[in-house]
């Protein structure tokens, strides 16, 4: 049975059921952002991510009945954050995405908007990126941004104690992660809370006690920095399964 919990006015926990629920939840609450902004607005612009929950996604958009439903031809599709890595690379967020399903559909090669990680100057690479988001975009906010939670707090790739947390300013920056030892780019919290709908996919046993302390421990971005998505007016949808909520405190 689903559940909704609000944590604060920015932050909302979903919780369908299991891990089979709560993916059949994701994929219906994509389509639903995609079909409702068409309807209203036209055009669909999403961002997406890496990681499992995203995988399934895809890989159920792009068959039947999922397919023949979404109006891909309305859609741009850009990145929440990317490695530093070539487009096939194993590691690439683009790559896995294209691989799920996403490069058999035939979408206008002009709606696909990768996140060049892989430059030679990835601060200049991101500085580009803004530039090609807001020239799709002009002044409309993301539709939907899709996020993840790391073991360490993380999201996007705006990582504890990393230089991108404190930047006001951008849509895009370039973001040194020392603990990994690379760059990384990604959208940062300007351009994820404005967006429409934020979506963070939690599933698993592994994310329970991280869950718990983001959503119900001391506030504290800096070292836990996706709990800083979410406003009062773009509220984060926290979706998670039974088995990443079994730490939870209600």
């Amino acid at each position: 049975m689903l559940e909704s919990i609000p944590i604060d006015e920015r932050r909302i926990l979903i919780i369908p059921g299991d891990f089979e629920a709560t993916t059949l939840y994701a994929i219906e609450h994509w389509r639903t952002a995609c079909l409702e902004s068409v309807r209203e607005r036209g055009e669909f612009y999403v961002a997406l991510s890496g990681g499992s929950t995203p995988k399934a996604i895809f890989e159920k958009l792009t068959r039947s009945p999922y397919r023949e439903e979404i109006p891909w031809e309305k859609i741009h599709f850009f990145w929440s954050d990317e490695r530093c890595v070539p487009s096939d690379h194993p590691e690439s967020n683009y790559h896995m995405a294209m691989e799920s399903g996403l490069k058999n559909i035939g979408l206008p090669a002009s709606h696909i908007h990768r996140m060049p990680a892989d430059a030679t100057d990835i601060t200049e690479s991101a500085k580009r990126y803004q530039e090609e988001i807001q020239l799709i975009l002009k002044n409309r906010p993301f539709d939907l941004i899709m996020l993840g939670m790391g073991d360490d707090g993380h999201t996007a790739s705006l990582f504890p104690h990393t230089l991108a947390l404190k930047n006001e300013v951008d849509l895009v920056v370039s973001n040194h992660v020392p603990q990994k030892d690379t760059w990384r780019m990604t959208l940062t919290y300007s351009c994820i809370n404005a967006a429409r709908k934020i979506a963070i996919y939690v599933l698993g046993a592994a994310k329970a006690s991280m869950l718990n302390r983001v959503l119900k421990g001391a506030y504290d971005p800096i070292e836990w920095p996706s709990q800083k998505v979410g406003t009062s007016t773009s509220k984060a949808f926290w979706i998670a399964d039974t088995a990443a909520i079994s730490s939870f405190k209600y």
